[in-house]
This record gives structure tokens, sequence and C-alpha cells, in this order.
């Protein structure tokens, strides 16, 4: 049963949530550890006993990669109605992304160019989750936006069993026309992404959840590579009045309790009845899910109904949770979303319930979680794209200024730095700045 908290029991309901975020256990991040330098160091021969290990599927080199005929001989057992509504998800991603595209700019003024060119990167690894169910929205919240920045390679690693038993994924990989495929899942695919084998190729950033294994490899090999996020298990809190449909509230809070047992559902109230009418809800509606041992667990462990007194305070502790989902219902101003600073995305609306974000409406759904939100922002094009510097001046513009850059330097005592600049002038401006020096 989810229970109902008070403003007096902060502290104990904070301490619960901080409990959660420490989502790598040392024991894991050591196994991690392990796998990525037994890969780093013996390449596919390390990939294929691990994934004999822990997929129970027995691979030869030849075999991790998977053949384009074998992807859309997969592709092709889906279902077209099913395809049919997965692009329509794909076209509306694609429209969202298309906006957040930024361009290389330049501009001068008094001799002097300074400007930023901006280009993809060369070559992205995906991580598609296997496990319990198929995730083909990961595929394409990972991928649209990598294609639109106009990243040339994209190389996903996927589990064998997930590959072989849910051919959604062949479907989504395919209609992506992401064709470079390899079977392998777990921290054995991060640490050949990261550092290449014979038979995958080493690439410059990694994204894709996974589990805590995952994390724990991707926080190991980043600096060797970029990673999009290392995230938590998920969570959703939502801000509603007595005003608001207990049924709507319930369901959108089990839609995020199935996800794991470590996932969050938090509903703020400003009615106690309101707060028990949303608790029987969630009862009731929980003995139809076919997840529903996972949801039950989730909603014991972090699950919570908390009846405040007012709105102010309800945004104060969100902005402090910094929740990866928000939902805040139409009984509450529009005005109200003004106030939040931390959350990964923000649905408002009574009829905004997180599914349309996860799956359909076009936004990305790869969100910082365990109070990240402070200061990540959702997957988008810009996490695929670098950034360079482009300064020129001209002879006029550094006789004009170098003076200042020599004072600057020798302040810092980088002598060298000020000789630079210095050695560009005429001999007795440069020993003229010795001997000031002096």
């Amino acid at each position: 049963m989810v229970r109902i908290f008070y403003e007096k029991d902060k502290t104990r309901l904070f301490n619960r949530l901080e409990k959660r975020k420490i989502a790598v256990s040392g024991e894991i991040a050591e196994t991690a550890r392990e796998i990525v330098s037994h890969v780093k160091q013996e390449g596919d021969r390390a990939l294929l006993r691990y994934t004999e290990k822990f997929d129970n599927v027995k691979l030869t080199a030849r075999q991790l990669r998977v053949r384009k005929q074998s992807l859309r001989a997969a592709a092709n057992k889906v279902d077209a109605a099913l395809v049919r509504d997965m692009e329509k998800a794909i076209f509306n991603v694609h429209a969202y992304h298309s906006r957040e595209v930024q361009k290389s700019w330049v501009f001068s003024k008094r001799g002097v160019v300074l400007g930023q060119r901006v280009l993809p990167l060369e070559r992205v690894g995906v991580y598609i989750p296997g496990g319990n169910a198929a995730y083909p929205s990961s595929v394409l919240m990972n991928v649209i936006p990598a294609k639109i920045a106009g990243v040339s390679r994209i190389v996903a690693v996927t589990p064998p069993g997930t590959f072989q038993k849910n051919p959604i994924i062949a479907a989504a990989l395919y209609e992506l026309n992401v064709t470079e495929v390899y079977l392998v899942g777990g921290a054995q695919a991060v640490a050949a992404l990261a550092y290449g084998t014979a038979t995958v190729p080493r690439v410059d950033k990694i994204v894709g959840p996974g589990n805590a294994y995952v994390a724990a490899a991707k926080r190991e090999v980043f600096g060797t590579v970029d990673v999009d996020m290392i995230a938590g298990p998920s969570e959703v809190v939502i801000m509603a009045t007595a005003e608001s449909n207990p049924r709507f509230i319930a369901a959108d809070m089990l839609s995020q309790a199935e996800h794991a047992a470590a996932a969050c559902s938090i509903c703020f109230t400003d009615s106690y009845p309101h707060a028990v009418f949303v608790q029987r809800e969630i009862q009731t509606q929980l003995k139809s899910l076919s997840r529903k041992g996972i949801a039950r667990k989730s909603l014991e462990n972090y699950g919570a109904i908390v009846v405040m007194e007012s709105v102010q305070q309800a945004v104060e502790w969100i902005n402090e949770i910094a929740p990866e989902h928000l939902e805040i219902f139409s009984s509450l101003p529009m005005s109200v979303i003004d106030r939040v600073r931390n959350a990964g995305s923000i649905f408002y609306g009574d009829y905004s319930p997180e599914a349309v974000g996860d799956y359909f409406a076009g936004s990305n759904h790869v969100l910082p979680t365990s109070g990240t939100a402070r200061f990540f922002s959702p997957l988008g094009v810009y996490h695929f794209q670098r950034r360079t510097g482009i300064i020129r001046y001209t002879k006029e513009e550094l006789a004009r200024t170098w003076k200042s850059i020599d004072a600057l330097a020798r302040a810092e005592g980088l002598d060298a730095h000020a000789e630079s600049v210095c050695v560009r002038q005429d001999r007795r401006q440069s020993r003229k700045s010795k001997g000031k020096k002096k």
C-alpha cells in the first residue's frame, strides 16, 4: 500500500528518496570494472565469454554482428499496423528534435574574427536495453537526434536474447536505417564501444539506458568516451488538487511503478480525502496489471502521496527532488510551471500523461534522474554535436591590444605566453615590456 505523508514527514520522505539514488552498489561497480578491464585487454574473446555467461547464448565472433538480411527478416515479422504507429512516432520525434539543431556562427569587429564551428560527432554507440521487456521507443529517442545532428556512423548494441525474442527492436532499427547492429549487452557492450574490439568498433560517445551494470560501466569508461548520462531508477512526481481526477493520478503513478522495484511515484495534493481516493484507486487498478508484483514493490518502497498545505511549499519540495518527470494537473494554474526550476520533462494538463512523452509526443524520454535535473538536460541533438572556437586577429588589432594581453599573462606568471604576443611587435616594444617586468 502506498503511504500518505504530510509536510511534517519531509525528512522521512527525503531520506527514503536519498537511499534510492545509490543505484550502483560497490559490488556492482567492482564487477563492471572487472568486465570492462577484461574486454579492453581481450577484446572479442571476453565479449563471447561474457555473452555465454550472462545471456546463456554461445556465439562466434562472426555471429556478433547482425547481417542486414537478418535485420530485415526480423523487422518483417512485426505487424504492419504497429509499424505504422511507430512511423507516426518517428515523425513526431523528428519534428521536435529538428528544432534543436545548433549551427556554426561567426562575427567580426575591428579586424577580429570570432566564431564557433558546430560539427557532429563521427561515431556514436547506442545501447538498447534488454531484460524483462523490449524498448523500441529507446531506439527512436537515441537514434533520431543523432541522425539529425549528422552523426555519420551509428552503432547499435543489444543483448542477443532481446533481439531474438523481440523483432520490434529490429523493426525500429530498420525503419531508421541503422544497420550496424551487434548482439552484445551489459557492461561488456559498453566496454566494447569504448575501447573497440576486432569486431565491434570504437565510438566517440555512448548513449542509451541500461541496468545498474551498464550504468557502472558507463561511469568507468567516461573520459575515454563521452556518455549521455548515468541514469538511475525512473521517477514521476504529480502535482494535483482535490479537483483532479484520482483515477488519472493512480494510473500515472502505476505507469511509473511498473518500470522497476526502485522506480519512484509521488503525488502532491492539497486534500487528505483526495489522497485517500488516489490511494484506493491505486489498489483497484493494481489488481489488473501484468507487472503488478513489480509495481506493488515500487509503491511500497518509494511511492508516496503527500498532503501539502500550499502549492508554493509543494513546488519547493519538487525543486529539491528535481524529478525526471513532473505532471501538473489542470486544477493548478499554468503559472505553477514558471516556479518549477528543476525537472527533466513537465507534462501539463489532465490529458498529458507521461506515456505520451515516452512514446509519441516527440520530446525525448531519455531524461536526468535521481535529482540530476538540477544540472542535466534531456537527450537532444546538442548531445551529438561538438563545438570548436575560431579566432583570427589582424596585425593591427594585436598591436592595439598586446599590452593588455601581456599584462594579464605576466600577472599569472606565464612569461612565455606574454612573449608570444610581444614577439609579434617590434623589438623595442618587446624589450620595453621586459624592462617593466624587472
